[in-house]
């Protein structure tokens, strides 16, 4: 499983290899893998740290006590999850982190910003600027989220979703990052209802699909 260049991510973005290993040091960097399903960060317990994905993927879920899950969001190589729970050191986050293939995530105790004196190395005001910026992604990720929810109606909701992904890759031939079942409790429709809407979409020739990669025809 390759890794991903720290150099390459937002996080040390502008940042020389030094300033990248002293950052390192002082968060407490450290690398864990794990296992496809396996629980990462659990609802209900404290952010101690932030995470960025180098290889593999996971999924941000809310399960109720029924359990019924909705996922809000996926987060893949170079991308971010709970920074804004560990930076305030948030005693019980309201949601799972769970990986969505076998994983390696590069794990950080961001909340040490807080205790330093941020004129005295300029790494430590350049890594609080990217992660401001890693926070904006964030928000404009999940109210992305709101208007592929937003229509009454399967369809709207599928439409919605491919669209914006399409314009995110610029192209109308593209991956998504979830499965069937994945997509259903992101959008929050039954998987069943799903995939007959689906199934109907590509006989009128509207999209064409074939497991997680789709081509939008217009």
């Amino acid at each position: 499983m390759e890794n991903l260049p720290l150099n390459d991510t937002l996080l040390f973005r502008g940042m020389r290899p030094e300033e990248i290993a002293a950052s390192q040091r002082v968060l407490s960097a450290h690398k864990k893998g794990y296992v496809k399903g396996e629980v990462i960060l659990r609802a209900g317990s404290a952010a101690a740290w932030m995470g960025m994905v180098l290889a593999g993927g996971v999924t941000i879920e809310s399960t109720d006590l029924w359990g019924n899950r909705a996922i809000l969001g996926h987060v893949g190589p170079g991308q971010y999850f709970a920074e804004t729970y560990a930076l305030l050191a948030v005693d019980a986050v309201p949601v799972d982190v769970v990986a969505d293939a076998d994983s390696v995530v590069l794990r950080f105790r961001i909340s040490a910003l807080r205790e330093m004196d941020m004129t005295a190395e300029p790494w430590r005001m350049k890594l609080l600027t990217n992660l401001l910026t890693i926070s904006a992604h964030k928000n404009l990720a999940l109210s992305a989220r709101s208007f592929h929810t937003a229509s009454k109606h399967i369809r709207g909701r599928i439409m919605a979703y491919l669209n914006a992904i399409s314009l995110e890759k610029r192209a109308q031939s593209f991956d998504i990052p979830f499965d069937r079942q994945q997509l259903a409790d992101y959008l929050n429709v039954e998987r069943t209802a799903l995939s007959k809407e689906l199934g109907k979409m590509k006989r009128e020739g509207l999209i064409d699909f074939r497991r997680k990669h789709f081509i939008l025809l217009g």
